[in-house]
C-alpha cells in the first residue's frame, strides 16, 4: 500500500472514516477498474501533499460491498470525502489532480 494511503474494509469504516478527527478522502475502487489504476498514483501524490491534515484511504468494492452500498455508488472511481463523519463532497470518474486539490481544499 502506498505511503499515506490507507486500506479499508467495511469492519474498519466506521471506525477510520466516521470517527476521525481531520477529514478523510475515501477512494472506492477495484483491481480491475482501469481508471481506478490511473487516479491511484494522484491520490498517492496528494497524500504526499496534504496528509497531515486529511486522510486518505481505499475501500476495494468488490471484496466489500457493504460500505459502497450504503453509499450508494453506482461507478468506480468515486472518491468521497468526509468531514466529522458526513459526506462533504463528492466525485466520481477519472478528473484532473487540480479538481480533486480543489476539492480538498474545500473539505479542509
Amino acid at each position: 500500500m502506498a505511503k499515506g494511503v490507507m486500506e479499508i474494509d467495511d469492519s474498519s469504516f466506521d471506525k477510520e472514516v466516521l470517527q476521525s478527527e481531520i477529514p478523510v478522502m475515501v477512494d472506492f475502487w477495484a483491481p480491475w477498474c482501469g481508471p481506478c489504476k490511473a487516479i491511484g498514483p494522484v491520490v498517492e501524490d496528494l497524500a504526499g501533499q496534504y496528509g497531515d491534515q486529511i486522510k486518505f484511504a481505499k475501500c476495494n468494492v468488490d471484496d466489500n460491498p457493504v460500505t459502497p452500498g450504503k453509499y450508494g455508488i453506482k461507478a468506480i472511481p468515486t472518491l468521497i470525502f468526509f468531514k466529522d463523519g458526513d459526506v462533504a463532497d463528492q466525485i466520481t470518474g477519472m478528473v484532473a489532480k487540480s479538481k480533486l486539490e480543489d476539492t480538498i481544499k474545500k473539505v479542509l
